[in-house]
């Protein structure tokens, strides 16, 4: 192992807590209580639904209950990639329609500038830089596929993404190897945890009662039962993502999918003009182990990608620590795509899980017989896919209370969608780890040949997951 590898910091939670800091904890729950509304959850999805609820009705007494600290899970842990792309498009096209999925991603369009309006209205910096998403291709068959990707965006209403060759894409950044790209403004490069962090006080301000160190073992109707206490209220909303298996009754709900990042120490000027990346796009590419990265604040480059993907029985890690083998890996990643970064050190390692349904489609729902509603299941597209669920839940509690009538959002596709569980182990196991193993093997053979041709094993193994 490379001596930039072993010297990094691993876990502790994420680079991102190491830069801005872990928050002082707030009271855990005292006691049996009751409220109008309890949220489970105090990452993105639980702490935008009760910002948009609290504001659009103030009287409302609304409780968060979170394990550890607002931003624990995949909230504190993620790539900083606040984007357009919502798990499950495709399928909610053959489900209701090719218009009613055009809906939904223009309402992520939306979304997007909708978090960065919060942002700056609530008056915190969160480190965002609209520089959009840029996909690059680096083999024949990933060319053909970002094409496909392209086309296919456009037919959804995105008619000011742009397709680049070679050369274009270079003048944008120096990906090694780089045959193509395609960019969309809709994105913006965020520093996860000062979101958080800003959100949640946003929240405070505005009357809302946050409890952490407080983990909810169950959920029931008008209940969120907890080691101190229960919370008694009308509604109760689980906002877990990748933690949801822990719940009660859950465990093959969700599958705590694992992914795993690393920071580098900040670059040099001349180490910054040899990859370019002026515009400060968020990066990623058309392997079927995709990579996604972005330019810092502070000038460093954080790239993610997919490590040990699943654990066995649904376990999520301890505070972030990752393989060292998965470090390398990653290592490996940003050395390919940028030659000349290759003596740069590893400052920081960490992991994170994200929800993934049985069929890959983000949901948002309100059962109106029992008050119980969640949001998630966005399968590493939650940073800006959270907003728009949270203000999908807070339209559908005002529906049910007879305090709103039905709205844009609530009519989206993705709204009540239901999907069976996962299988129990250790099929769940085996066929995640064989699926990730297909899918490496397609990209190595992809890499090794001039086929434009989608590797058939990736194409097997995206019909066996329920990906497409």
């Amino acid at each position: 192992m490379s001596s930039s590898v072993s010297d990094a910091v691993n876990g502790g939670i994420s680079f991102w807590y190491a830069d801005d800091g872990l928050p002082a904890a707030r009271e855990p729950l005292g006691g049996d209580a009751s409220a109008d509304v309890v949220i489970v959850g105090g990452g993105y999805t639980g702490l935008w639904t009760a910002y948009y609820l609290k504001q659009a009705v103030p009287f409302l007494r609304i409780t968060v209950l979170e394990q550890k600290f607002c931003g624990y899970g995949a909230s504190g842990r993620n790539g900083g990639w606040l984007y357009n792309g919502i798990a499950g498009r495709d399928r909610y096209a053959k489900l209701h329609g090719h218009e009613a999925a055009v809906r939904l991603q223009r309402a992520m369009n939306d979304t997007v500038d909708e978090v960065i309006r919060v942002a700056e209205a609530e008056g915190f910096d969160a480190g965002i830089h609209k520089g959009g998403v840029l996909e690059v291709a680096r083999t024949p068959a990933q060319l053909a596929r970002l094409k496909e990707f392209h086309a296919q965006e456009l037919a959804f209403g995105e008619k000011d993404r742009e397709l680049y060759d070679a050369r274009r894409t270079a003048e944008r950044i120096k990906v090694a190897d780089a045959v193509g790209s395609t960019w969309t403004p809709h994105g913006a490069r965020v520093h996860p945890v000062k979101l958080v962090k800003g959100l949640a006080a946003a929240v405070e301000a505005l009357g809302v009662t946050i409890h952490e160190l407080t983990p909810v073992t169950e959920i029931r109707p008008k209940h969120a039962v907890t080691p101190y206490g229960t919370v008694r209220a009308p509604y109760v909303l689980r906002c877990t993502e990748g933690f949801t298996a822990n719940l009660k009754g859950q465990h093959r709900t969700w599958l705590p999918m694992n992914s795993s990042m690393i920071a580098t120490e900040p670059l040099t000027d001349e180490q910054w003009e040899s990859v370019g990346w002026d515009g400060r796009e968020t990066l990623g590419d058309m392997a079927h182990a995709y990579m996604y990265a972005q330019r810092t604040a502070d000038g460093r480059i954080a790239l993610g990608g997919r490590g040990v993907p699943y654990r066995f029985g649904s376990r999520t890690d301890n505070d972030g620590r990752t393989q060292p083998e998965t470090v390398e890996a990653l290592r490996e990643i940003l050395v390919g795509f940028f030659p000349s970064l290759a003596g740069v050190g590893i400052a920081h390692a960490w992991s994170g899980v994200l929800g993934v349904p049985r069929d890959w489609c983000a949901t948002v729902t309100l059962d109106r017989t029992s008050g119980l509603g969640w949001a998630g299941g966005y399968v590493g597209s939650g940073v800006a896919t959270a907003n728009l669920a949270a203000r999908t839940l807070r339209d559908l509690v005002q529906i049910d209370s007879g305090q709103g009538v039905r709205t844009e959002l609530t009519e989206l596709p993705w709204v009540g969608h239901k999907v069976r569980k996962w299988e129990p182990e250790p099929l769940r196991w085996l066929g995640v780890h064989g699926l990730y193993a297909a899918y490496r093997a397609a990209d190595r053979r992809e890499s090794s040949t001039p086929s434009a041709e989608s590797s058939r094993a990736a194409r097997v193994a995206d019909r066996i997951s329920g990906r497409h």
